[in-house]
């Protein structure tokens, strides 16, 4: 773990809260809650280079649960894929960064996603794709808990098992909210690992803000024999007072005032990078 992806997610989640505010919609919780993977991810464990995008044998990231995209998106720029300003450009009309991703590998992006459930299934085929092919690169898939209460995200388990994808981790945001509530009230998952362990699958779980216990968990997952989840715990909102643990802001940004006090206590947290909002 370098000292660096807690520099990397701090400013990730800076750069949420400006592209939310800015654009005036999009979701805040579930990106707040994964800036410390992503931190970690794109910092300490991916085999990829922003210069060539494209290379052969970049490890892949793909991300099911697409309403999240702004922390992937503020992680590829942070590293070079594209600029910052680009940034400003969340959900306009012709911009590369929509509110669900759009698959332009250029810029890093590996997948399009829109309807939630969807993205292990993708990965399966991309992972099988690539152990037929014997190529040696990794896939990490982020998915949400709430897409797991969905049958399509249990037939792709099924599949992995069977060809034994070791190529393939699945990253599961375990945060406990969906857009209507809390996930154990809307639909019950628990026990969720001991599910997906049912299904042939070896699952790790970490605590998603512990840069260093991610970074090992990652690694262990990569070199893991049989195909891998990792079951991420996450605060949703996280870094921000008044948005922790709240499904109300699942699917909600900021309002201006409330883009400043967000800023203002990101900025408390660490000294390090300026404030942008006085």
């Amino acid at each position: 773990m370098s000292a660096q992806s807690q520099r990397d997610a701090l400013r990730i989640r800076r750069l949420i809260i400006q592209m939310l505010e800015k654009a005036g919609s999009g979701h805040a919780a579930g990106a707040l809650g994964l800036a410390d993977v992503f931190a970690v991810l794109y910092r300490d464990v991916l085999l990829h280079d922003p210069r060539n995008p494209t290379w052969n044998k970049r490890d892949r990231v793909l991300l099911s649960n697409g309403h999240v995209c702004p922390v992937w998106y503020a992680s590829l720029a942070l590293h070079g894929y594209f600029s910052e300003k680009l940034l400003s450009t969340l959900r306009v009309f012709g911009s590369p960064l929509q509110g669900h991703p759009h698959q332009e590998v250029a810029l890093g992006i590996e997948n399009t996603s829109g309807p939630l459930g969807q993205g292990i299934s993708m990965a399966m085929g991309r992972a099988l794709a690539a152990k037929f092919k014997q190529e040696k690169h990794h896939l990490y898939v982020v998915t949400s808990d709430g897409e797991h209460q969905e049958g399509q995200t249990w037939e792709a388990y099924l599949t992995g098992a069977k060809y034994d994808l070791q190529n393939l981790t699945v990253i599961i945001d375990r945060n406990f909210i969906q857009i209507s509530g809390v996930t154990e009230q809307v639909m019950p998952l628990e026990s969720l690992t001991q599910k997906v362990a049912s299904f042939g699958w070896a699952v790790l779980e970490v605590d998603g803000h512990d840069h260093q216990a991610i970074q090992k968990t990652l690694l262990q997952a990569r070199d893991d024999e049989r195909p891998t989840a990792v079951m991420l715990y996450t605060q949703p909102g996280r870094g921000v007072d008044f948005m922790e643990n709240k499904f109300s802001w699942h699917g909600s940004p900021p309002s201006p005032q409330e883009a400043r006090m967000a800023l203002q206590e990101l900025n408390s947290l660490n000294g390090i990078l300026g404030t942008e909002y006085d």
